[in-house]
């Protein structure tokens, strides 16, 4: 485990398709059903989850064309992973969704350059004009992350609330514009 970030270490953090052998590190990743809720909502029915059953996840989002998951990697280290994906079939707009770092990574702004390098993913391969996501509000961790990352609170859409685990849970939606627009925040 990392107690403080070498200075290179962001440098070297990269993108790459997901392969089957990264479900084993993703799924490994949520040590509690809290977290596993915070990570995916209700989207997977039950924790902990296979392996096997996140592959199942990854390969329907890759049979799509819209839609595929990236692994962040520090060297052949897997380190995190998010999702990609067009929410409507004629927009601009990308959705980064499942996003998740190893905890022995977090704290150390790697959370931070792995979602601005989806975003740049995004918008420079996927011509997206604004990359959008979701965040619990008893997830601050991840909500700071991704305000650093560049993301601001989707003023159109600013909250959602969901049933998970008996509670109704509120989920900030926030986005992050092209940098070349004029109201754009930089990556």
């Amino acid at each position: 485990m990392y107690t403080h970030a070498p200075q290179n270490i962001f440098a070297r953090l990269r993108l790459r398709p997901y392969v089957s052998s990264d479900a084993a590190h993703i799924v490994s990743w949520c040590r509690s059903e809290f977290a596993f809720r915070q990570w995916c909502a209700d989207f997977f029915d039950h924790y902990p989850l296979l392996p096997m059953e996140f592959e199942s996840y990854a390969r329907a989002l890759d049979n799509n064309p819209r839609s595929f998951v990236m692994t962040g990697c520090l060297g052949q280290t897997v380190i995190g992973s998010v999702s990609l994906r067009y929410p409507r079939d004629t927009d601009d707009t990308v959705r980064l969704g499942f996003v998740i770092l190893d905890p022995a990574y977090r704290g150390l702004g790697l959370g931070k350059k792995l979602v601005q390098a989806a975003a740049r993913y995004a918008f420079d391969y996927l011509d997206a004009r604004r990359v959008t996501l979701g965040v619990f509000e008893n997830n601050p961790s991840a909500h700071h992350c991704y305000l650093q990352a560049g993301f601001r609170p989707n003023a159109k859409e600013p909250v959602f609330y969901c049933a998970i685990m008996g509670e109704e849970w509120t989920q900030y939606e926030l986005e992050c514009m092209r940098p070349t627009d004029p109201a754009a925040d930089t990556l």
